[in-house]
């Protein structure tokens, strides 16, 4: 029998696969033999030369996300270099860190329109692709551990990942039938940018790994098995799920 996680043929477009959990996702998608298309506004040279030091393929193409206007030359430019696309993996997001009762709408709608917006359409014109292409395709959306939870201080965030989750289910629904899978891998506290500033925080990093069973934050390189999962026919029947890979945080 053949390896059911064996990504080998298949092409991947990731969002904000240059850093950070996209490129770590990125990467273990072409260990496991997919071509890759990074998006970013900042280079993805370094993601680039690891996947083609693999054998695989890699493109790169610049975009900035927070609006939805590359969404078509995106999709167009990753069939160009690839000839198809079998794997869009939704990474690219950002955070803001206020108060609720001082978060400004600037702040709000730059979160909501990347975390959110641009996913949904990004979503929409792969997706249309897929169909077209006519064998079906893997969506991977990154939520988090505020689509269950609300947080605090991050309230455009926790609506935009609070987002994330439900429209992941609305994909599965719709899109089922062409063969398509929409799932959502939900990240807890990782080592990324994003972080940087609780890890910096003596007292709140210590109430954080205080709460993690595995006592440590998570590497991009733990999200590698639960991509490769979701993005091969392993995952086949699997559709809606938003799958926690946070060290136990939900289970404390």
């Amino acid at each position: 029998m053949s390896n059911p996680f064996d990504l080998t043929g298949k092409v991947a477009l990731v969002t904000g696969g240059n850093v950070g959990l996209g490129q770590g996702i990125a990467l273990a998608l072409a260990e496991a033999g997919a071509d890759i298309v990074s998006v970013a506004l900042s280079d993805s040279d370094d993601t680039v030369a690891q996947v083609q030091a693999m054998g695989r393929r890699a493109a790169a193409i610049s975009a900035d996300l927070t609006s939805i206007e590359p969404v078509e030359r995106v999709v167009q430019e990753a069939l160009a270099a690839m000839g198809r696309i079998d794997i869009l993996v939704n990474n690219a997001g950002l955070i803001r860190r206020a108060d609720a009762v001082d978060f400004s709408e600037a702040d709000w709608d730059l979160v909501m329109n990347i975390n959110l917006k641009t996913v949904f359409f990004m979503s929409q014109a792969v997706a249309r692709h897929f169909i077209k292409q006519g064998d079906g395709g893997k969506i991977i959306n990154i939520a988090s551990m505020l689509s269950f939870q609300g947080g605090i201080r991050v309230p455009s965030y926790t609506a935009s990942k609070s987002g994330v989750a439900g429209l992941t289910k609305l994909m599965a629904n719709e899109w089922a039938p062409h063969g398509i899978t929409a799932n959502a891998i939900a990240p807890g506290y990782f080592a990324t940018a994003n972080t940087q500033a609780l890890r910096e925080d003596p007292v709140r990093s210590a109430e954080i790994l205080g709460r993690i069973p595995a006592g440590r934050w998570g590497q991009p390189s733990d999200l590698g098995g639960a991509a490769v999962f979701l993005a091969s026919r392993a995952s086949d029947y699997v559709q809606g799920a938003i799958l926690p890979v946070d060290g136990g945080w939900q289970a404390r």
